[in-house]
């Protein structure tokens, strides 16, 4: 190989070998700078936060620990249309089992409130006494202290202050019955009330009041009644309470009646029990009545509550006599506007010569 030959291989194989040099990319007109983007405006409204529904309230004429929870929401001025239907199917025994079907409560009514005023008016038009409640609450800032005129339950047996909606069986039983509706001991009157409310004593409420007493055997406007409560609540899961009515207080009371009661919430189980003794015009009685219910959840609104309860009526006067009664079923729950029941009653009712049994199925909405 020739010297210039060698040496031009001499000088490629050092320039082979020799490192690469960085490569500094610079700006060019062909690859431009980029800018930060200047922010965006969006003009995308934001979603309104969803509002949560308010559970259903039962009208403070059908349950008066309604007055609580709208003392207890804090709203100065409220308008409420309200309103409920009870469409029932029965089969008794004592009629061979023949199908009877009713309406048994198709109630509408309006409510209004402002600062410490509060009326209500409802009527069933299912009824014949389509009046049902018509009065006026008055109540002082506080809510401690509230004073009822008009139309409205007489503060009397907790079976009968609780709202038929709540209340998880179908009819109030055979001993609200025979005391409220064929004796006349508290139900439904016109009259003037009084109330007291200590949320921080137990949540004490003290209610007391005179009332229309009821007509006699001739028809005729007896002198006034006087019925009053008391309840307490020592603990959220249990309510205690005592209750009496007594008639025509201003010429000497002839019949009446005390009772006491207990609610008890252990979870989704409920157990109620109420006691009453007195006197009525065939001499002195005792009853006693119990219920229990569990709600079972089966999805965000749907629900089942299976129930049972017994009731007893004594009779100790002159004339002796007694009656009771067995219930059992399933209510089937929709959130709170809807239920279905069915519920089957062995009972041997006032009157009676043999017990009977009676199946009834019954679908109800309210609104």
């Amino acid at each position: 190989m020739s010297s210039p030959a060698w040496a031009q291989e001499e000088v490629a194989a050092e320039e082979s070998a020799a490192p690469e040099e960085p490569v500094v990319a610079s700006a060019s007109l062909e690859s431009p700078i980029l800018e930060p983007a200047a922010p965006m405006i969006s003009t995308e409204v934001p979603a309104e936060k969803k509002k949560k529904k308010k559970a259903k309230v039962e009208p403070m004429g059908e349950s008066p620990e309604a007055a609580d929870a709208t003392d207890d929401s804090g709203e100065e001025r409220t308008l409420r249309v309200f309103g409920r239907v009870f469409a029932r199917a029965s089969a008794d025994e004592r009629e061979d089992y023949a199908r009877s079907l009713s309406v048994s409560s198709a109630r509408v009514g309006v409510n209004a409130g402002f600062e410490y005023i509060e009326a209500e008016v409802s009527a069933d038009l299912s009824s014949k006494t389509m009046l049902k409640d018509a009065f006026v609450r008055l109540a002082d800032s506080d809510k401690r202290l509230r004073l009822y005129a008009g139309q409205f339950k007489a503060p009397f047996l907790a079976r009968e202050l609780e709202s038929t909606w709540d209340l998880s069986l179908m009819r109030r039983g055979l001993v609200d019955d025979y005391l409220t509706e064929t004796n006349g001991l508290g139900g439904r009157r016109l009259g003037l009330m009084g109330e007291v409310r200590l949320k921080e004593a137990w949540n004490l409420k003290v209610s007391g009041g005179l009332f229309e007493g009821s007509k006699d055997e001739l028809g005729n406007r007896t002198s006034e009644d006087a019925a009053a409560r008391v309840s307490v609540r020592p603990f959220k899961a249990l309510t205690v309470g005592a209750s009496t009515y007594m008639t025509q207080v201003t010429e000497g009371t002839r019949q009446y009646a005390v009772a006491t009661d207990g609610t008890l919430h252990l979870g989704a189980l409920e157990l109620t029990a109420e006691a009453v003794t007195g006197r009525l015009p065939l001499g002195n009685f005792t009853a006693q009545l119990g219920l229990a219910s569990y709600l079972i959840p089966i999805s965000k609104d749907w629900s089942v509550q299976p129930l049972a309860g017994a009731e007893a009526l004594q009779l100790r006067g002159d004339t002796a006599g007694r009656g009771w009664a067995a219930v059992g079923g399933v209510n089937i729950l929709f959130s709170d506007a809807f239920k279905a029941q069915l519920q089957a009653e062995h009972a041997l009712r006032p009157g009676d010569e043999a017990p009977g049994t009676e199946y009834s199925l019954q679908l109800a909405t309210r609104f």
